[in-house]
């Protein structure tokens, strides 16, 4: 109606007839949400401004350690205590997007084979391979960095590993990727225990595409993966406690050459006082030697067979 008259009468003569404020005339809906739109980033107490993606990843690993079951109120908590600056509300906000609150956390699918025997009785290298991932804090960072090592059982030697702000399930396929292009796994035994990059569906699709064997601990047994746990006990006293560490690229340096020192210097008393190196070359060398001979022998008669047919 107030459009129908507007040329013949003024428009405030026409809202004053049909009892319509000015104001609600000339209103105009936003599109979106109401409100001043959610922050991309979070402060830290260094002052440093942290990307929301990056406080998700640092959820999602506190989320997946054993036993923690935390609702969005002791996340909160936890994150203040890694020097973020952060409110209850953001957190929930951010976990709700991702389905991490209680109760809707996603589940993964698939049976899981339990270890039969805590002892493993390996007969040789790369018959059992043990991971596991350990937290280092980076002293002029101020924050946890997450150390991933494998560790050969027979040679105890570790025969890969990576250092980065997160450990995801595709970092744990990666390196086993990297671990079969040097040595294969099919057939290789695999323990970890029940961490959620462990547990993945895309890990174990990957694991049993190349047809190795994965194993889980069971829940608050961290004996049944003492061989790795072993390690990062040693690396715990030789390296973290000793070391301040000022970087991330001072800690893989340093990380880089303890794995060398560890693997080629540093005698074991379980290995009647050899290195893992030693022991790795050693075993090849004896096992391998026949089946070069073998070969040699092979190539030699072919070699006499098609002379004798030449002639």
């Amino acid at each position: 109606m107030v459009h129908q008259y507007q040329q013949k009468i003024s428009l405030k003569s026409l809202c004053q007839w049909v009892q319509l404020p000015l104001s609600s005339y000339h209103y105009k809906p936003l599109e979106g949400k109401p409100g001043a739109k959610p922050s991309l980033y979070t402060s830290m107490v260094n002052g440093k401004m942290v990307l929301n993606e990056d406080i998700v990843t640092t959820i999602k690993e506190l989320l997946g350690k054993e036993f923690v079951c935390y609702g969005y109120k002791k996340v909160t908590a936890s994150l203040r205590q890694s020097n973020f600056i952060i409110n209850d509300k953001k957190v929930y906000r951010l976990m709700n997007e991702r389905n991490l609150l209680l109760g809707k956390v996603i589940k993964t699918t698939g049976k899981r084979e339990f270890v039969k025997h805590r002892k493993i009785n390996a007969t040789c290298p790369m018959d059992y391979l043990c991971l596991d991932i350990k937290y280092i804090w980076i002293h002029g960072e101020k924050r946890w960095y997450y150390l991933l090592s494998v560790i050969d059982v027979f040679t105890r030697k570790i025969i890969a590993w990576v250092l980065q702000r997160s450990i995801k399930q595709i970092d744990v396929i990666n390196i086993f990727r990297r671990i079969n292009q040097q040595h294969p796994i099919k057939g290789v035994n695999i323990r970890n225990d029940n961490g959620s990059q462990f547990l993945a569906n895309s890990v174990k699709r990957y694991l049993s595409s190349e047809e190795a064997k994965q194993e889980f601990t069971h829940i608050a047994t961290p004996q049944e993966n003492s061989y790795i746990e072993a390690y990062h006990s040693i690396l715990q006293s030789e390296v973290v406690e000793r070391f301040e560490l000022n970087s991330y690229y001072e800690a893989k340096l340093i990380m880089s050459n303890y794995v060398e020192f560890y693997n080629t210097k540093r005698i074991h008393g379980s290995l009647n006082m050899k290195t893992p190196q030693s022991v790795w070359d050693t075993w090849h060398l004896q096992n391998m030697s026949p089946l070069l001979e073998n070969t040699r022998k092979n190539h030699i008669i072919n070699q006499k067979c098609q002379t004798f047919a030449i002639n």
